[in-house]
């Protein structure tokens, strides 16, 4: 199985990048608080990967840091999420947060991530709550991604969102009240995270 892959960042999207080590390519799927932490292309990378094998595939799924692994690995025990979901939930609460919801039985908390309702919340905290208790307590770092300008920032950000399960038009009255706070277009990541705040909210 693959565990860590070390080599160059060939391309990236808010959902998946390619590495290549000594040539040859591995398609890594990623949460955005991966992708925050991504260099540029052609520049070094590390990624710590859980590999999924089914029948018809071998996934990789890969994590700025083993803490966000590890987290990832104990959601995916849990009944009823898959890798797919476990991602999405990574991209809407960072690793130490989202234990430290399920530690303090936080339901309103895990509720308002996309994807998750009562149920699963409710079986997350059931599953997770022990095994969640050797996780530190603080939040992972997400650190800057270089930043682009215009109109595309929005959108990235609003199909980001969507795809994580937030209503395209609540989404862009958010990024759009945002924008106007902000006087600006900011950096991509800085968008995604205020707005991921407000809409957790």
């Amino acid at each position: 199985m693959i565990a860590l892959l070390t080599g160059t960042l060939i391309e990236k999207s808010l959902t998946q990048c390619v590495v290549d080590v000594r040539g040859v390519g591995y398609r890594v799927v990623v949460p955005l608080t991966t992708f925050y932490e991504l260099p540029e292309a052609g520049q070094p990378v590390v990624i710590h990967i859980h590999t999924h094998v089914r029948e018809d595939a071998v996934n990789l799924y890969g994590f700025h840091s083993q803490e966000d692994r590890a987290v990832f690995q104990l959601m995916i025990s849990v009944s009823g999420i898959g890798p797919k979901l476990a991602v999405n939930i990574l991209s809407g609460i960072a690793a130490g947060e989202l234990i430290r919801a399920v530690t303090t039985h936080d339901l309103k908390r895990l509720t308002g991530i996309p994807g998750v309702g009562k149920k699963t919340a409710e079986r997350m905290i059931l599953e997770m709550k022990d095994k969640a208790a050797k996780f530190g307590r603080e939040s992972v770092p997400v650190g800057a991604v270089a930043p682009k300008t215009g109109d595309q920032v929005k959108d990235d950000a609003v199909s980001a969102l969507v795809n994580l399960g937030y209503k395209g038009s609540t989404v862009k009255e958010v990024i759009d009240r945002i924008v106007r706070a902000e006087e600006a277009i900011p950096s991509l990541d800085r968008l995604l995270k205020q707005a991921l705040k407000i809409l957790a909210g």
